[in-house]
């Protein structure tokens, strides 16, 4: 009839290791964000001539969050991918050319020829 108090020993350590788990990733993200901008801030920004090659998108929560990405291909035929609001991600047509703009991994502009 008595439940081992062992038990409810563990139950406090679950409770706060899970905590320091999800304060953790948060705290990571946070520094990998901060990181990537910083980054970003001090790379030269470029010009290329460039094609869109694809579009891509990812959903996550049941629908509820869209990441969405844009492949360009430059004339030295590298591949860049960015990831782009979902406003500027319908003004992207694939295989138009025109001139790319970015710094580090950040998209700045992208100028269709006419």
């Amino acid at each position: 009839m008595f439940i081992d108090d062992g038990f409810f020993s563990i139950i406090p350590v679950i409770v706060s290791l899970g905590f320091v788990t999800v304060f953790g990733i948060i705290i990571f993200r946070v520094f990998t964000n901060i990181n990537q901008s910083i980054k970003n801030n001090n790379s030269p920004l470029l010009s290329v001539p460039a094609q869109v090659v694809t579009k891509r998108t990812t959903v996550q929560g049941d629908h509820s969050y869209t990441t969405y990405f844009v492949t360009f291909e430059v004339q030295s035929g590298d591949r860049m991918e960015f990831k782009v609001k979902g406003e500027q991600f319908g003004q992207f047509v694939e295989k138009d050319l025109g001139v790319l703009a970015f710094q580090g991994s950040r998209l700045i502009s992208f100028e269709r020829q006419k």
